[in-house]
């Protein structure tokens, strides 16, 4: 039972993952504080006057009811800047690695294949030729 564990976390695409999350979590916290500290507050002047940049306020004077409009754009902007990050530095990259390493097994199977072609050949030539000997 342990083995077939070990065998699983040391597996590729596991250790991968864990890199991708600690990675993905570290730059979703850099792209929080650049959203918060610039995006947001461009937000919240578009609010106008009578509100709180875009938040609203379903009763007046207690801040525990507001719905904040601009949290939910800071959150879906971090999520969209962190997804297109981990996209474009972890997932191309690794694509265009496994398409190459495809690539390189396919032609050294072809090779194999045009081996083995050949040696059936010889092998159906000289079959031919054994009956022909004996008589």
């Amino acid at each position: 039972m342990l083995s077939g564990f070990k065998d699983f976390i040391l597996r590729g695409n596991v250790i991968e993952l864990a890199v991708a999350v600690v990675v993905g979590s570290a730059f979703a916290a850099v792209v929080d504080t650049i959203v918060s500290n610039i995006i947001t507050p461009l937000l919240n002047a578009a609010g106008g006057a009578q509100v709180e940049g875009l938040k609203l306020e379903i009763i007046s004077g207690r801040p525990d009811t507001a719905m904040d409009f601009a949290a939910i754009i800071n959150a879906v902007i971090v999520f969209l800047i962190t997804a297109a990050v981990v996209y474009f530095v972890l997932v191309g990259p690794m694509n265009r690695i496994t398409e190459r390493i495809n690539r390189t097994k396919a032609v050294e199977e072809e090779v194999i294949s045009e081996e083995v072609a050949t040696l059936r050949e010889i092998r159906d030539l000289l079959a031919q030729r054994r009956p022909d000997a004996t008589t």
